[in-house]
């Protein structure tokens, strides 16, 4: 059954072995643009400790998603991990460019060769002990620029020859998600995340934990914008109702990760 999945996954994302042939600037055998086995070795040097990385793909550095990540780090710290984390928002990236590089035949590679801003990441990815990935919901989503990163990270351990979805190493991952939805109104919200947590699960070998927080406050000041009367006073009573337990849970989420991996 997976197998069945992944050739439909494969078969979605064609795309991706398309596209590339007709930009005539960006070649397969470019090797101005691909990052050499060599130049990526101290990363994987520097992975040599139990390293949990945590993908921050929110675009403010003080709201939910910030704090929730700052939350699982801490749980994850005091179980013992080490932990990096990356503000995705803050690097010079896109998603995958459909070089082709990571498919050529007898050179398949751990990680995306595409040299920018995010290509050592994505090498520090493949071989750590555990992955996270947090996002708020957009439309029912991801944002755009963890998206981009997950397109950059998965790809190279999929194949168009046999069908499997396989990374280099097995380990723990966790999803974390804030969005302006109320828990009942969630699994709708999230049903397109399924796909992406499924091809990550099956990839990395493991089921992947998803941790929310729901009815988030999105900004300090609610009379400087469009809102519906009493929304401020809503959102502050949920707020203080329920904030605590969302960090809390993320803590204990990062302590649960840090367990897996010691």
């Amino acid at each position: 059954m997976k197998k069945i999945l992944t050739l439909l996954f494969v078969a979605s994302i064609s795309f991706l072995a398309g596209c590339g042939h007709k930009e005539k600037t960006q070649s397969n055998t470019d090797n101005s643009t691909i990052a050499t086995e060599n130049e990526i070795s101290n990363i994987k040097n520097d992975t040599v400790m139990k390293k949990i990385m945590i993908i921050d793909g929110g675009p403010r550095k003080n709201m939910n998603t910030a704090a929730m990540v700052e939350a699982f780090a801490e749980g994850a710290r005091e179980g013992g991990a080490e932990v990096k984390i990356v503000r995705l928002y803050d690097i010079d990236y896109k998603g995958c460019r459909s070089c082709m590089a990571c498919q050529l035949k007898d050179k398949r590679v751990p990680s995306c060769r595409f040299k920018d801003g995010l290509t050592d990441i994505l090498a520090e990815c493949a071989e750590a002990d555990g992955l996270v990935i947090a996002s708020p919901i957009y439309y029912g989503e991801m944002t755009a620029m963890p998206r981009a990163f997950w397109e950059r990270l998965t790809f190279p351990w999929l194949s168009y020859k046999d069908g499997s979805f396989e990374a280099p190493k097995k380990m723990p991952v966790t999803m974390i998600y804030t969005m302006n939805a109320s828990p009942e109104q969630a699994p709708g919200t999230l049903q397109n995340m399924k796909g992406v947590e499924m091809f990550t699960g099956m990839a990395l070998g493991c089921e992947v934990e998803v941790i929310m927080a729901n009815n988030t406050t999105q900004v300090n000041d609610y009379s400087r914008y469009h809102f519906a009367d009493g929304t401020a006073e809503t959102k502050a009573r949920w707020r203080a109702e329920h904030w605590e337990d969302d960090l809390a849970k993320a803590r204990e989420a990062g302590k649960r990760m840090a367990e897996k991996i010691k």
